[in-house]
């Protein structure tokens, strides 16, 4: 099994190698292959053979005087072309009794392979470059290690410790310094960690990044696959690590493997973080505390249309997201799925300007059964999502269980009283009201002479539909309404004050939830 150290290369560049304190004591120059600075050092290899690429395994940078090329131009091009075939990361030439300036077969053998050839202009013993850059090598090397058996030690306690799959992120966040992203094999975005401003730049850029997510690294972007048992199923994304790229893919192995035991341990749910990734989204849009145009790269990142869309807030009551979410697939609209408190699930569909909204919520509602799906009016401004997921959430708490003869899709002009009570009711003087007109009847036996009260309100006092609901005969209902109106001291039969005791009721019910 192939482990993250095992492609580990803790190099240095040929251009960190030149800087050297000691290399530039021998007055260094590039004299070819300058773009190519950039190559990794794996090693220094002192040879002199016209030979020497037989020995190379790639990575060298090789030392040497040529003076066993002198006075023999093929010998000098064959030993360019050699290290190139070998893919030598440089070569270096010290000028001095067999070469006094920089030989122009060998330059433009460089030049034409684009081998970095570097000559010194001032004698310089080898074995201090070799030493200075082998320990260097040897220390980086050691770093890597300690490095690579820290992050496991940290993100395994986490997974040991049960902590979230966001507490992970934050740690690799933390150890790589730079914004870390998790996506599906859609290139659609299920969670991040980092500095949030640096993270929301990614997420802006997003479109372009997911286009190139699949090529080759470079300027710190480091990717490591999320899959086992021969299946893919993500990717993890290191976006700008500043440190050497060994490193990097080093972090975003270790990190890949901890994900990977993350989701097995907890159940390997194929829709686990995409449903995380939603509920996060939906929730911080709901309750309004981060300003939705700071939610937008997320929306975008996370696969919702945003541009030029009519978006329509809902929320379905005892809605499995499961359910809801197949929904949206078979019915093929745009939207995100999240499940909220109390059993409550947020749905944000995202519709063209030229769909109708209405016709497709109702569409929506009647593929699901025995539910109450509350809707708020479409939204054409991204801004004024927030505001219409309160305004959904606020209608489905309205409408209680016991609600009669509700449309397939609740609005606000549906809940009319109860949603006025509903708002009111953590204002101590409602409170204080519903416990005052309700007293007779909210504690022992009355708690069943509360549900006959509240089921003749709701029917508008029609006492034939009571007594059917609650399966009872005329006479037993009459006994049942007559003992409510001794016990709380009204008159059901005059409109004010039966008024009273269904706004004391419904800020009851608001109030127990």
């Amino acid at each position: 099994m192939t482990t993250a150290l095992d492609h580990l290369e803790p190099a240095l560049s040929v251009r960190q190698v030149l800087t050297l304190e000691r290399v530039l004591a021998g007055e260094p120059e590039v004299v070819a292959g300058a773009a190519q600075l950039d190559r990794a050092v794996r090693w220094v290899h002192v040879a002199e053979a016209p030979d020497v690429g037989v020995m190379l395994t790639g990575g060298e940078m090789v030392l040497t005087t040529g003076v066993l090329l002198a006075g023999d131009e093929g010998a000098q091009a064959e030993y360019i072309q050699s290290l190139h075939r070998a893919e030598a990361a440089a070569v270096v030439l010290g000028l001095g009794r067999a070469f006094p300036a920089p030989p122009d077969v060998m330059r433009r053998a460089a030049e034409r392979c684009g081998l970095p050839m570097v000559v010194l202009h001032r004698p310089f013993p080898f074995a201090e470059l070799t030493e200075e850059v082998q320990s260097r090598l040897v220390r980086r090397k050691f770093a890597a290690v300690s490095l690579s058996e820290s992050v496991r030690t940290s993100l395994t306690g986490l997974i040991t410790a049960g902590a979230p799959l966001q507490r992970l992120l934050d740690d690799v966040a933390q150890h790589s310094a730079c914004p870390v992203v998790v996506t599906n094999l859609a290139h659609r975005v299920l969670a991040t960690a980092g500095e949030r401003p640096a993270v929301d730049d990614v997420l802006r850029d997003w479109e372009r990044i997911a286009r190139q997510a699949g090529g080759s690294e470079g300027d710190g972007w480091i990717r490591a696959e999320l899959g086992g048992r021969g299946e893919r199923w993500g990717q993890i994304l290191l976006c700008g690590y500043r440190g050497d790229t060994a490193t990097g893919r080093l972090l975003a192995d270790r990190a890949a493997e901890a994900l990977v035991l993350h989701r097995m341990l907890a159940g390997n749910s194929a829709h686990t973080w995409e449903e995380q990734s939603a509920q996060s989204l939906l929730t911080d849009l709901v309750s309004g505390v981060v300003p939705a145009r700071q939610l937008l790269p997320r929306a975008r990142a996370a696969g919702l249309p945003v541009n030029r869309r009519t978006f329509v807030p809902l929320v379905v009551r005892d809605g499995d997201p499961a359910e809801l979410d197949r929904v949206l697939r078979l019915l093929g609209l745009s939207g995100i799925v999240a499940e909220l408190a109390d059993g409550a699930t947020a749905v944000l569909l995202s519709l063209a300007r030229d769909q109708d909204a209405a016709v497709l919520t109702a569409n929506f509602a009647a593929r699901l059964t025995e539910t109450v799906v509350a809707a708020a009016d479409p939204r054409t401004d991204w801004d004024d999502v927030p505001a219409g997921m309160r305004e959904a959430r606020h209608v489905a708490d309205a409408v209680a269980t016991g609600v009669l003869d509700l449309p397939a899709v609740v609005r606000l002009k549906d809940v009319h009283l109860r949603g006025l009570i509903r708002l009111l009711r953590d204002d101590p003087q409602v409170q204080s009201f519903a416990e005052r007109e309700l007293d007779g009847l909210l504690c022992g036996a009355g708690e069943d002479l509360l549900a006959v009260l509240r089921t003749y309100l709701a029917t508008g006092r029609n006492k034939s539909r009571t007594a059917q609901l609650h399966h009872v005969s005329r006479p037993a209902l009459y006994r049942r309404l007559e003992a409510i109106q001794t016990r709380l001291g009204v008159d059901l039969d005059d409109f004010e004050q039966a008024a009273s005791v269904h706004i004391a009721l419904l800020a009851h019910d608001a109030q127990q939830g």
